[in-house]
């Protein structure tokens, strides 16, 4: 067993080891994967020191509880987590976007995320995983990726190959924004939809399914109707894309999508809305506004400015 490692009391609901995501595989069936959140995930990154393509453990609502056995390092947690550090001199609670010493023997409790969805957690080193065409990013659904291509298990051990001496602390004031509309751009077959339904899609509310994961996001209210089939060939599909099945009700296609799909599209996330559109937890209402590509390229523009920014912070 490596000389540093982690040892999962509890796995929580799912936690999996991500990174950037595996590209140019799509004609392969293979997705991108990767963290779901990307800016929260390139801050975990550069809080501990580390590389930004690095893995991280991702968790989902309830996190994972960890026992550490090593040398000191510093680990970091991003997103709207709570989480507690339990030593041999009692237990505190941590702050988000801040990093912390952990020792042998400490444990880190990540209780829960607030009203959000994902919440990261890096560790000043690099975690000893197994990497499948140039990435580490499981997929549960297609056991692809690090830990066989599941999520964590009771009693695993998670060795650390390398840590490193990025001790000083490090820490960034920054809030998980909310949105009160997600932007979106028309999708392939936007005419296939009444006027009437193009409308609901515009101005009602969708509430996110309980059914939501990393592969989709249901949503449940107004049935979209369409005027033409809604069946089509499959053709290919980019994360984001919304797809409409015969039910009328939305499923907005995420990192862990299949790539191929036989469901008319209405629309498209713009990508600089995904971090934010993840984050919202089931039961929350969504609703969605019609922008241009032009629009949506500006807007991804500032996205990337603004997250350099934040990095440069650290």
């Amino acid at each position: 067993m490596s000389k540093n490692s982690f040892k999962v009391i509890r796995p929580g609901i799912n936690t999996t080891f991500q990174d950037k995501g595996r590209a140019n595989l799509y004609h392969l069936g293979i997705p991108f994967s990767g963290a779901m959140d990307n800016r929260n995930y390139l801050l975990a990154n550069k809080l501990v020191g580390n590389n930004l393509t690095n893995p991280v453990l991702e968790f989902a609502l309830q996190g994972p509880l960890l026992k550490y056995s090593g040398e000191k390092t510093n680990f970091a947690v991003t997103g709207d987590v709570s989480f507690k550090i339990k030593s041999k001199e009692g237990e505190i609670e941590g702050n988000c976007y801040e990093t912390y010493e952990i020792h042998d023997g400490d444990e880190v409790d990540l209780l829960s995320t607030n009203k959000s969805v994902y919440g990261y957690l890096s560790i000043s080193g690099k975690f000893d995983v197994d990497y499948q065409w140039g990435s580490c990013s499981t997929n549960t659904k297609s056991n692809i990726g690090a830990n066989e291509g599941k999520k964590l298990q009771t009693d695993q051990i998670i060795n650390i190959s390398k840590i490193n001496n990025n001790l000083g602390k490090k820490k960034i004031n920054y809030i998980n924004s909310k949105i009160e509309k997600i932007r979106v751009i028309k999708g392939t077959n936007f005419d296939y939809f009444s006027k009437t339904a193009i409308s609901n899609f515009f101005e009602k509310e969708f509430k996110v399914s309980k059914l939501s994961d990393r592969m989709g996001m249901r949503l449940e209210g107004m049935a979209l109707e369409n005027i033409k089939s809604s069946n089509i060939k499959s053709e290919g599909l980019i994360k984001g894309v919304i797809q409409v099945p015969g039910d009328g009700n939305p499923i907005i296609m995420l990192s862990d999508h299949g790539t191929i799909g036989g469901y008319p599209k209405i629309g498209v996330i713009i990508s600089a809305d995904y971090d934010r559109l993840v984050q919202i937890p089931p039961g929350s209402n969504i609703k969605f506004q019609q922008i241009e590509l032009s629009d949506a390229e500006t807007l991804f523009k500032m996205y990337e400015m603004n997250t350099q920014n934040l990095l440069s912070q650290i």
